[in-house]
């Protein structure tokens, strides 16, 4: 492990895996600039005071909680199995799954309850494990280093345990859903260990600003319209913005222009609540960036 650079951060990301991407986007996104990871281990940003680690998923929440790294960028899940000590600080918006109990389509069993002595196939033992005890459910875990969707074919499990993000997996190998255990996505961790009167400290606190910053744009859109007037009491509670809109007076008499971000998940139902409400000529943009 090379030698930390003064006071700066360390961040462990998943090398290779279904939040690689993700998470060198969302760090870019933030203003990080840094050398392709491809077959590194380790590289320096250059534009800001933090060092990237590149691990396997599994490892990054023992390095956060060791202290070897100050930040991780981590599923919940993962935690979960590793009952890692560390500091959630931020769920991040991506990598979002569930950890699922299912059976082949043709079983009788319809419910986690009926599942009582039955095999489960998993590669989250020490969450199933959990799971069972606080539903009082006594099943034999089956312990898999991965592919246990295929287990009931195989004769080795009777259900299984395991990540599902679409279903498809399920569906492919004739499975059905019968309950889950928990949610999981990204989040950005921290070590419990980190100094609040450090310089890593501060910087942390620098990049949870840009963080809720990039953040808060994803989630809203840039709208601008055009209205009568006597229109606005109807548009200021379709459309309050983040305080209130910005309303411009245009030269047409009686006429407004309106400004306002709008959260993306109500969009398209508030551009019809906008149009029965009288406005016209309404724009959408997308928000890059939001400082509050």
């Amino acid at each position: 492990m090379p030698r930390r650079n003064g006071e700066s951060l360390r961040i462990a990301v998943q090398s290779n895996g279904r939040l690689t991407g993700y998470s060198l986007e969302l760090l870019k996104d933030i203003g990080l600039e840094f050398e392709d990871h491809e077959r590194r281990l380790f590289t320096r940003c250059r534009n800001f005071p933090v060092e990237l680690l590149f691990l396997r998923d599994d490892d990054i929440p023992e390095y956060v909680a060791d202290g070897v790294a100050d930040l991780g960028i981590v599923g919940l899940n993962v935690i979960h199995e590793k009952r890692a000590e560390v500091d959630r600080l931020v769920p991040l918006g991506f990598g979002f799954c569930t950890l699922t109990l299912a059976v082949p389509a043709n079983a009788s069993i319809r419910s986690p309850s009926e599942l009582e002595g039955a095999r489960i196939a998993t590669t989250h033992p020490v969450s199933l494990a959990r799971y069972l005890d606080e539903e009082q459910i006594g099943a034999e875990i089956v312990e898999l280093a991965g592919g246990a969707e295929i287990a009931p074919a195989l004769d080795v499990a009777d259900a299984i345990c395991d990540l599902v993000s679409t279903g498809t997996t399920l569906r492919i190998h004739d499975l059905r859903r019968i309950g889950d255990v928990w949610d999981s996505e990204a989040w950005l961790v921290a070590s419990p260990g980190l100094d609040e009167g450090s310089g890593r400290s501060a910087l942390v606190k620098r990049l949870r600003v840009r963080l809720d910053g990039l953040l808060t744009a994803r989630r809203l859109k840039y709208v601008t319209l055009n209205a009568p007037r006597e229109a606005l009491p109807r548009i200021r509670e379709i459309l309050p913005g983040m305080r209130s809109p910005t309303v411009v007076p245009l030269a047409d008499s009686g006429m407004v222009a309106v400004h306002a971000a709008a959260q993306e998940e109500v969009f398209w139902e508030a551009m019809e609540r906008l149009k029965e409400a009288g406005a016209t000529e309404i724009l959408v943009l997308p928000v890059e960036k939001v400082m509050r």
